[in-house]
């Protein structure tokens, strides 16, 4: 474990695990949590042979609580800082939900030149927001809602978001107690300001442009009962738009999918990678 200080000053938390000379898999989280939301996986795949990495965007986490530059441009420049710092080569990039933004803009906006590969889990290219262009998207009054939430009474938002992020709410799901503190914990470490802000980058920011330039083999792995970031308006359309996608559909399967289908996601994503 360690910190980056960026170039503006912000220290950036990161992991760093497994084999240090094996390939590197670096992952991205899913807003609000931290790089403990990966944790399975970093020991999974740590275990297989590779290096794997996770960081705490900025805000988020153990990384600084900062004022400014909670965007995702500076968000992708973190995370090609970090890329660089560390002289990571033919790296697996992997992003969860508002991670999966993270990834898809760093390698439209610093290049592929690093990347061997990478998977889109729940994320939310091309554009989350409904509008003329994009009629299958939410409308703004949802996310209106989740910074309302955020604000008034973030504790109490994030213990009940739980619900619908893991498919609690269905027919036969038993909501795991563990797993909602875990979440609530990564959660209250970040900054409310920071995570106000990043509520407009997975919700507003059209990633259409970065993904057509993502010239790797890409994952695209989506949950069709995802209720919060529906497939429709992500997986669906990021397949089609990128060069050079897998597109795989779990039925019946929540937001938090490598966390509720931790084992099948595992192999899925060894397979991927190792293809």
């Amino acid at each position: 474990m360690g910190y980056l200080t960026t170039k503006d000053g912000s220290r950036i938390f990161y992991k760093d695990e497994g084999k240090r000379d094996g390939q590197p898999i670096v992952f991205s989280h899913g807003w609000p949590l931290s790089a403990d939301a990966w944790d399975a996986q970093m020991v999974f795949f740590g275990r297989e042979g590779f290096r794997v990495i996770a960081h705490d965007r900025r805000s988020h986490g153990r990384s600084d609580q900062t004022w400014d530059g909670n965007h995702m441009d500076q968000y992708a420049d973190d995370l090609a800082e970090l890329v660089n710092h560390l002289d990571l080569r033919k790296a697996v990039f992997v992003g969860h939900s508002t991670g999966g933004g993270e990834v898809t803009h760093y390698l439209g906006r610093h290049g592929t030149g690093r990347a061997a590969k990478a998977a889109l889990i729940g994320a939310v290219p091309p554009l989350m927001l409904k509008t003329a262009a994009n009629p299958g998207g939410l409308p703004i009054e949802v996310f209106d809602g989740i910074r309302k939430g955020t604000y008034d009474n973030r504790a109490q938002f994030f213990k009940d978001l739980v619900t619908p992020f893991y498919g609690y709410n269905r027919p036969g799901k038993t909501l795991s107690e563990g797993i909602r503190d875990s979440f609530w914990l990564q959660g209250m470490m970040g900054g409310l300001k920071g995570q106000l802000d990043c509520i407009r980058e997975f919700s507003e920011v059209d990633y259409t442009e970065d993904l057509k330039k993502i010239d790797i083999p890409t994952l695209v792995l989506h949950g069709d009962d995802d209720q919060i970031v529906p497939i429709g308006a992500s997986a669906l359309l990021s397949a089609k738009i990128l060069r050079n996608a897998t597109l795989k559909i779990y039925e019946g399967a929540d937001h938090g999918l490598a966390q509720t289908h931790q084992d099948r996601f595992n192999a899925d994503l060894l397979a991927f990678i190792r293809g």
